[in-house]
């Protein structure tokens, strides 16, 4: 530790780099790091959240998901690891099931996957789409307003017409996770209209990134245990994987594909 660190600019800045490289903090740990008291790091993590770079939770501060644009803007985030989730994801799907694809980027990437003779349902506009002529697969439509940002529709209409399917197996969008939070968003109309559709499915599963794992979001969808399925990149760190698993929840691990594959 250098002697600089234990100056409140210095030291709250390298905090905040941690945070914004994605990094959980813990209080006791940083005050024994810079060398102070363990209210001083409270009142770094205070201004912080302020700042909206973190929030605050029981001794320390989780980082403020990423993932809190327009989906068209997100589109092209981690594509990589987007790409291999979905391929991974798409081990659940099967002829002649009912699907429902959330408005999601990762989501989107699923359609590359579908077994022919599958039903999909979803609220995608840029799903729906990309569907369209797929003559393999039966397409259908939530109505109501779109919402730019998600290129969506998450209104009480597109709630109400979720009674209309028999949803064996939902794709839940999120954009962030974290251990005793669970899943959470961005936007409240959004996180209502997901917590209808866990509701409406007989099965749930979600694609997580690594860059939405121990962060936050303000509105919380459900517990970790209200989703049964969670697909994670390979380089998911490992107490989050035992998490779940303890919690009953099944994990798939998606690995990126080989080069040329």
């Amino acid at each position: 530790m250098t002697e600089n660190a234990r100056f409140p600019d210095h030291r709250k800045q390298q905090i905040k780099r941690r945070l914004q490289a994605g990094q959980p903090v813990m209080s006791n740990d940083l005050a024994a790091e810079f060398a102070v008291s363990e209210d001083a790091i409270r009142r770094d993590l205070r201004a912080l959240a302020a700042e909206g770079v973190c929030q605050r939770v029981y001794g320390g501060a989780l980082p403020i998901s990423p993932a809190s644009g327009p989906v068209g803007q997100r589109a092209g985030m981690q594509a990589a690891a987007k790409l291999a989730l979905a391929r991974c994801g798409s081990a659940l799907l099967r002829p002649g099931q009912t699907v429902f694809l959330d408005a999601s980027s990762t989501n989107l990437l699923l359609t590359r996957f579908l077994p022919d003779g599958i039903r999909i349902v979803t609220n995608s506009v840029l799903i729906a789409a990309e569907m369209a002529r797929n003559k393999a697969v039966e397409v259908n439509v939530l109505g109501g307003r779109i919402n730019a940002d998600l290129a969506g529709c998450v209104d009480a209409k597109a709630i109400s017409g979720l009674q209309d399917y028999c949803i064996e197996l939902c794709f839940l969008g999120a954009c962030a996770f974290a251990p005793g939070e669970g899943l959470a968003g961005f936007d409240p109309d959004d996180v209502q209209f997901k917590r209808s559709l866990l509701r409406a499915a007989r099965a749930s599963a979600v694609l997580l990134t690594t860059d939405k794992l121990n962060t936050l979001a303000p509105y919380r969808i459900c517990r970790p245990e209200d989703v049964g399925i969670y697909v994670l990149s390979g380089d998911a760190p490992q107490p989050i994987r035992a998490g779940l698993a303890a919690l009953g929840c099944e994990t798939l691990i998606a690995e990126p594909a080989e080069e040329g594959a």
